[in-house]
């Protein structure tokens, strides 16, 4: 039985990609982009508060997901599923989408004139940082394809091994003070594996907790049950959080233990909101819920692209950046729309089916 509001969730943390990578641009951190604009500290204020629970709150909605999935379909099919929804398209966005990011980086940051395809070369050949912001291969923001897609094989065995000794029964009578001290698994796994400045390991616990935790009927209750005090809570820590990013040394332990908290209440605060005011399905939530995957995978590169025009021809930054986000969302659906109704490449974009009119 399919989540509404966690559909909703989802589709509303998609449709935000649209304002974050959009004020990426001006970030005021040092951070670069594929196209840069003059730092807007309001603008990168945005991004400090939301990028602590934003892309986890993600990976813990696809354990979610993968705990209701696995209730109507085997082992065997939830892989080969996973192959025709994440691996498929993550080549194909490789390939495809992600060349054009770096077109225009190439262009925007190194002064680039040869044309696309000599460019396509350039981005198979050259190996940088693997952000690509400045060109040269990169995943790009299909980073969240990859991992998710090796952390959903990677879970299988501790799913069956839970199954097996019915472990999923004993975590169902957590209570609140419990349920927050699942941050500190957070900071223990945001050491391993990290790559290109994303974390493996982080964001496979987050998956777990949301299969083996979030999932749980009674944890949900628990949740929206205290969703007030929660989202207080995220607010007070976020708002603290924006005061101290400039003031602390990211590497040190008690910042990475704090960022972590924030990260687990902002999990716990949004998913309680979800439950309580989210929990419903009309014909335009259940189009963004089919769309949310397959604008995903365009978003970025439509939205660099828009963004490389606009910077040169818009002076003003604050409507250069309501341009960019109203002109790569509209040129995103559109795209989408075409995408829909074609057979082939709605399997190239991981759609199992033609979405509703």
């Amino acid at each position: 039985m399919r989540r509404n509001d966690i559909d909703n969730l989802r589709s509303l943390c998609i449709l935000m990609l649209f304002v974050y990578h959009t004020f990426m641009i001006y970030n005021h951190y040092g951070e670069s982009f594929y196209v840069r604009g003059d730092s807007m500290p309001l603008l990168g204020g945005f991004l400090v508060a939301t990028s602590p629970w934003f892309m986890p709150l993600l990976f813990a909605i696809a354990g979610i997901s993968t705990r209701c999935a696995l209730k109507k379909r085997s082992v065997k099919l939830y892989i080969v599923e996973r192959v025709k929804r994440l691996f498929v398209p993550l080549i194909f966005g490789i390939l495809v989408l992600i060349p054009i990011q770096t077109y225009y980086a190439e262009r925007f940051h190194n002064g680039y004139s040869g044309g696309y395809f000599e460019q396509y070369l350039l981005f198979f050949t050259k190996w940088t940082d693997l952000t690509g912001y400045e060109g040269g291969f990169t995943p790009g923001h299909l980073w969240f394809i990859l991992y998710l897609f090796v952390i959903s094989l990677a879970a299988i065995p501790l799913i069956l091994l839970a199954r097996k000794y019915s472990l999923t029964s004993k975590i169902n009578n957590l209570n609140m003070p419990a349920l927050l001290a699942f941050a500190a698994i957070l900071w223990l796994f945001a050491p391993l594996l990290v790559i290109g400045g994303k974390g493996l390991g982080e964001n496979f616990a987050l998956f777990m907790l949301g299969y083996f935790v979030l999932a749980e009927e009674k944890v949900q209750e628990r949740i929206e049950k205290y969703w007030p005090i929660l989202t207080g809570a995220l607010v007070a820590m976020l708002a603290l959080h924006l005061i101290l990013v400039d003031r602390v040394d990211y590497q040190a332990i008690p910042y990475e233990l704090y960022r972590r908290v924030v990260t687990w209440v902002g999990i716990l605060a949004l998913l309680g909101l979800g439950r309580r005011f989210l929990n419903f399905r009309t014909r335009i939530t259940a189009y963004f819920a089919a769309a949310a995957f397959p604008v995903y995978l365009l978003h970025q590169s439509v939205l660099v692209a828009v963004a490389f025009y606009v910077t040169q021809r818009v002076s003003d930054e604050y409507a250069q950046a309501g341009l960019i986000i109203l002109l790569s969302f509209v040129v995103t659906m559109s795209v989408y729309e075409i995408i829909r109704r074609v057979p082939g490449l709605r399997f190239c974009f991981g759609i199992k089916k033609r979405p509703i009119e």
